[in-house]
């Protein structure tokens, strides 16, 4: 409200400046003085007009201001909700990375990029044994140590999504078959050093089975996704915690 005042103070100001300049200016050239009640009314009226005049238009300014900040201020509220909301429908509430219509949706865009690489498919090993002999606890954890293996490799253009169960998927982009190879060997002998404990205080250590497969540009990840499953469904054919491409 001060501001308001402030303003509207100064406009009437400027209209009394702007009424004699004028005044003088004219009234001569007219033939008359600018003295007595012609003086009182030059300063008089643009007072009585501007200030009320401007008051309102300035408070109204004011209002329409602060409504247009409250607006801006709530749809950046609804927006970060919406965002935040978005982040976390895509995620596995278990794991903390892609649910697996997430992890096809980033895979379609990867295709659709004409982004290469590799993508790996991770099964962990005797899952139901884990729950069977610690509890489905200890399973839930089992998958959470996956989940935080497979955010490290994540970027803007890799990225890991649990496919359902105890299987995950992995996309790493720009990558050779041999680059391929190291990195999925690389995570297979990390999961291998995970030690945890279960409710009873017995160690856990898990271990898993990997099936790679290369993607090129323009790749189609259904079959991409097929080849993967092929070979893991061969690793663990073969005795489980092994890569096979």
């Amino acid at each position: 409200m001060r501001r308001v005042i402030q303003k509207s103070l100064l406009m009437g100001l400027l209209s009394i400046v702007a009424s004699l300049a004028l005044s003088f200016a004219i009234v001569p050239l007219l033939g008359g003085q600018v003295a007595g009640a012609g003086l009182f009314m030059t300063i008089f009226c643009p007072l009585a007009i501007s200030i009320p005049a401007s008051a309102f238009h300035f408070s109204q300014s004011e209002k329409i201001r602060r409504a247009e900040a409250t607006t801006t201020e709530a749809l950046q509220k609804l927006a970060d909700a919406y965002d935040a909301l978005r982040f976390q429908s895509r995620r596995d509430g278990l794991t903390g990375i892609l649910n697996r219509t997430a992890f096809l949706e980033d895979l379609e865009a990867a295709r659709q990029q004409g982004v290469a690489g590799a993508l790996l498919f991770l099964d962990l090993d005797y899952f139901k044994s884990i729950n069977d002999r610690y509890g489905h606890a200890t399973g839930d954890e089992a998958l959470r140590c996956i989940g935080r293996i497979l955010t490290r490799y994540q970027s803007q253009s890799d990225f890991a999504g649990r496919l359902g169960g105890e299987e995950f998927g992995l996309f790493q982009s720009d990558m050779t078959f041999e680059d391929m190879l190291d990195r999925s060997e690389e995570i297979r002998e990390e999961i291998t050093r995970v030690v945890f404990f279960s409710p009873s205080g017995s160690e856990v250590r898990i271990s898993a089975s990997i099936g790679a497969c290369l993607c090129k540009p323009g790749f189609d990840p259904a079959g991409c996704l097929k080849a993967a499953d092929e070979n893991l469904f061969q690793a663990k054919a073969l005795g489980r915690n092994r890569v096979i491409a």
